[in-house]
């Protein structure tokens, strides 16, 4: 249960991410990156550049001292390509070593490509599509088939090798990308599949967007990137955005130009059916590879669900039990949910009793922004708008006239059903249970062959069936046009 640590040697930054500990859904506990450079003028010096060097010891040592202060259980050191193609890279690796006081691993080209991919499969539900990685050194291009890694490329395209080669001209780096990128066998498997886009400049790209569209999800993983006209044009158009607005550091605007350029030629040559960002990459991937398989084959948005419910609800054992409840109603009714909407629900039950410490008035308001902008994993932006409108409309009815149309829109008008929907049934069950666990069991709903839906209570809950429930459960039969009726047995 102690926390675990990796140091992540870029070739743009060095990066130290404390993890409170090693499982299917590994939550940050510290993060900390300075921008170094490392692979500044390698690709024409072929050196790690002094400056750039010197500054990734000086971040080494520090994070050393972090990691000790955290009694971390242990600490992973991870190279990637400015270490490995500099004539200077191994005396570097020395120093470093002795700087952080842990072996530091060079990675391949193939194993930064693996882990990338890893990483990605991790934090999505069974991805397929291809993974590219874009560091300051190099882009690393990994196919996935339903979530199972094949085989993978890297290519001299990271920002700082391709500012370096195209002589700061992005005209002149869009045709060398273009060249490189142009026969690549992986991407002629891309058409109509998804590329999953890993690093942080193309992050950096994701914020930009998110702020010229006003999106009111401010979560990169999982947004969907709109290919629109090209990436290079819309930095155009939104320049002075990028300047003076959106939250991005200076030594990595620079870079977002040649990023943009590598993903315009990777949508015009693959023809992808959506770019989807990835906020996870070799990092998470290096956790995933240490799981046990049955650890790997655990649902993370229900591992992340799990343990919001374990620290911030009343009774845990009670989202499980509402799970149970709402699962055998749903069986009952004969409902049509998906794969993905009955593991949506179930995250959602154990979620939905995380603001009770909030005050009543703004429990609402306070769920729906812990849940659509926290780090789960495993979820798309409607699943989070999803989960987020059950708990928002629990709180605070079914009505729609303090709901936030920008979020409703991402749940689409299926999934904002649902929403509603469950938050009816937790509307029902909450002033039977009280979020006292070993009740709602006792409490079923069943339909009737007329489609009447019927709630039982026992003869001893039999003071609960009170004008309130009734109102509640009246409400719910009204959302699918059944009548009511609470039978005390």
């Amino acid at each position: 249960m102690r926390p675990v640590a990796i140091i992540d040697i870029g070739s743009n930054s060095v990066r130290l991410v404390l993890y409170h500990r090693h499982s299917r859904s590994p939550t940050p506990l510290y993060n900390e990156k300075l921008l170094c450079g490392l692979a500044r003028g390698v690709a024409t010096t072929g050196r790690l550049p002094e400056s750039g060097v010197a500054r990734t010891l000086e971040a080494l040592a520090r994070f050393r001292k972090l990691c000790e202060m955290a009694d971390v259980a242990w600490v992973r050191v991870l190279a990637t390509a400015a270490a490995r193609d500099a004539e200077n890279g191994p005396a570097f690796l020395a120093a470093a070593e002795r700087a952080c006081g842990y072996p530091v691993e060079l990675l391949t080209g193939a194993r930064e490509a693996a882990l990338s991919a890893l990483g990605v499969v991790s934090g999505f539900d069974r991805p397929d599509g291809i993974v590219g990685d874009l560091g300051g050194g190099s882009l690393e291009l990994v196919d996935l088939r339903e979530g199972v890694v094949g085989e993978g490329v890297t290519l001299p395209l990271g920002g700082l090798v391709l500012t370096d080669l195209a002589g700061a001209s992005p005209k002149k780096a869009a045709r060398i990308a273009r060249e490189a990128l142009a026969d690549l066998p992986l991407l002629r498997n891309l058409a109509g599949r998804t590329f999953y886009a890993v690093g942080g400049t193309w992050r950096a790209l994701a914020k930009v967007q998110m702020a010229e569209r006003d999106y009111p999800l401010r979560v990169m993983h999982g947004y969907a990137l709109e290919i629109g006209d090209g990436f290079t044009r819309m930095l155009e158009r939104t320049a002075s955005l990028v300047r003076t607005e959106v939250d991005i550091s200076a030594e990595r605007r620079p870079l977002l130009v040649y990023g943009a350029v590598v993903l315009d030629e990777i949508a015009r040559i693959g023809n992808p059916a959506g770019i989807v960002v990835s906020a996870l990459g070799v990092r998470e991937g290096l956790l995933y590879e240490g799981l046990s398989p049955a650890e790997r084959a655990s649902d993370p948005i229900l591992v992340s669900a799990a343990e919001f419910n374990e620290l911030r609800s009343r009774s845990p054992r009670h989202g499980y039990e509402l799970i149970e409840w709402t699962d055998a109603f749903m069986r009952a009714l004969g409902a049509a949910e998906t794969e993905e909407e009955v593991r949506l629900r179930h995250a959602a039950c154990l979620l939905a009793d995380i603001g009770w410490r909030a005050h009543p008035d703004h429990r609402g308001e306070q769920s729906i922004a812990l849940i659509s902008q926290s780090a789960l994993q495993a979820v798309s932006h409607r699943g989070r708008a999803y989960m987020a409108m059950a708990v928002y409309f629990r709180h605070e009815g079914l009505s729609f006239d303090r709901v936030s149309p920008a979020i409703a829109s991402i749940a689409g008008e299926r999934l904002l059903f649902l929403a509603r929907l469950l938050a009816a049934l937790m509307r029902v069950a909450y002033p039977i249970s009280i979020s006292v666990s070993g009740i709602l069991p006792r409490a079923p709903l069943r339909v009737d062959a007329d489609g009447t839906l019927f709630l039982s209570l026992p003869a001893d809950l039999a003071p609960l069936a009170t004008e309130r429930l009734a109102n509640r459960f009246k409400a719910l039969g009204k959302l699918l046009d059944r009548a009511t009726r609470i039978e005390v047995e």
